[in-house]
């Protein structure tokens, strides 16, 4: 009887610890709920504030003057809290003709129509390569970015060797080898406006090269506003701005003729403490507190991209995270998840309604109306990444490069995006490291981590317009 009265004891004690336990539990996670409300408040009213904070004159007088022989000095500009860089802001005459910018392209959009002079199905099943191009440097092969001006038909690349270089495709001749940057070119864009192209580079800056009537570039402004590599550069529809990502969790937003950092956007996370275990050890309750830090705050950007009407970013990152930003309001407005790895490469199309993003397992498929992923390729084998991906500017074609070149016809949500040709990576490198669309898709421009541009398209005389 005494032994069954103890063990009742006991008993009742445990079930008092246990509720006291459980109640503690319960109340701790009352008390993270509200942190977490209160983080995500204060993080909007930051975000709130910065946009609206005004820039002193004369801090915007002075980052003006650090433009010193197309040099940014960046030990004479005005610092702010914390140590970090005051930038001027987006103003709201700026957020004005994005806006302007975004309606007027809009409108255009819902009147498009493909245009007669696209290359149809039968010519690109018929795609061959027409010719090889040894653009960089045998010492330090690699091509890591192409880009088209399509009006003048130039491809831009840009090179492990450090170099840039324009290519007429159309005389098969090289215009200008850029060179400046200290480690490899990682990202090459064209401005459609001004004769103007930008650079950006493994050594963290981004260079404006500014074209003249004799066919070369001047270094007009050196960038040094990040302190990783920079991964990519996308320009917006205005001609008038453009975006940098980098590897240092930041993204910032240029004014383009001035070369001026207007804001500097990094996603701001807070640690915060979690109840592990709750326990009874030697007649006291105990308590393992675990400090939580979210994975987030070490994401860099991998690559960037302007949605075509202008008042989206997508951008991906080393997390294999791709986030949607509002241009306006440099809000995080949506992210997708899925990928294995790096995302390598983002690409919007024409229509508005896709995005194909690239990372180590494939590519997956993007409904920008519904938030949500409807098609994924996963198109070789483990150890072989997608290193890039382009809709052709009709929205009709999807090339895809990893170790070949892959071209697909866009479908729909529903509807197939069946793979209309297949090409061989003929660097012998089994490493295809960017692809682009020629103008009406009558070529692919293809880098490889061999030196070599390669042209894919129809041999001459073959005429694109009908069937073999």
């Amino acid at each position: 009887m005494l032994s069954n009265f103890a063990l009742e004891q006991q008993l009742h004690t445990a079930r008092q610890e246990l509720s006291h336990a459980l109640y503690q539990h319960d109340a701790a996670c009352r008390v993270i709920a509200r942190l977490k409300k209160e983080r995500d408040e204060a993080r909007s009213l930051l975000a709130q504030a910065e946009r609206q904070a005004p820039l002193p004159a004369s801090a915007a007088t002075a980052n003006v003057s650090a433009l010193s022989n197309g040099k940014r000095a960046a030990e004479s500009e005005d610092m702010g809290p914390g140590g970090k860089r005051m930038r001027p802001g987006v103003s709201d005459s700026i957020i004005a003709e994005l806006t302007e910018c975004n309606a007027a392209l809009s409108q255009q959009r819902k009147k498009r129509q493909i245009p007669p002079t696209l290359a149809p199905i039968d010519a690109l099943e018929r795609y061959t390569q027409l010719s090889s191009h040894p653009l960089h440097k045998t010492n330090k092969p690699g091509i890591t970015s192409i880009d088209i001006n399509l009006s003048k038909d130039i491809v831009a690349t840009g090179g492990v060797d450090s170099s840039a270089v324009l290519f007429d495709r159309t005389s098969g001749e090289i215009l200008s080898t850029l060179n400046g940057h200290s480690k490899k070119v990682t990202s090459v864009k064209f401005v459609a406006q001004n004769d103007v192209f930008l650079s950006g580079s493994a050594d963290k800056t981004v260079r404006i090269w500014q074209g003249s009537e004799d066919g070369k570039y001047d270094c007009r402004h050196i960038l040094k506003d990040h302190t990783a590599e920079v991964q990519a550069v996308t320009v917006h529809a205005t001609n008038n701005y453009f975006v940098t990502a980098s590897l240092d969790t930041t993204w910032c937003f240029y004014d383009l003729s001035s070369g001026l950092c207007l804001t500097q956007v990094q996603l701001l996370y807070f640690s915060f403490s979690l109840i592990c275990k709750v326990f009874h050890y030697n007649g006291h309750l105990a308590i393992i507190v675990c400090e939580v830090e979210d994975p987030s705050n070490s994401m860099g950007y991998t690559s960037a991209a302007f949605h075509p009407d202008g008042l989206i970013l997508g951008t991906g990152t080393t997390g294999a995270t791709v986030r949607i930003w509002d241009v306006k309001s440099r809000g995080n407005v949506a992210n997708f998840d899925g990928h294995t790895g790096a995302v390598t490469a983002i690409s919007f199309s024409e229509n508005g309604y896709f995005l194909a993003t690239a990372a180590h397992d494939g590519v997956k498929l993007w409904d920008l109306r519904k938030l949500k992923n409807f098609r994924s390729f996963e198109l070789y084998d483990q150890d072989t990444p997608t290193n890039s991906v382009d809709f052709d500017h009709s929205g009709s074609y999807l090339a895809i490069a990893g170790s070949d070149i892959r071209v697909y016809q866009v479908g729909s949500v529903k509807a197939e995006w069946n793979c209309i040709k297949t090409l061989p990576d003929l660097s012998g490198t089994g490493k295809a490291t960017c692809v682009k669309f020629g103008t009406d898709a009558k070529y692919l421009a293809v880098g490889s981590m061999d030196r070599n541009l390669r042209i894919f398209g129809l041999p001459e005389g073959d005429d694109a317009s009908t069937g073999s």
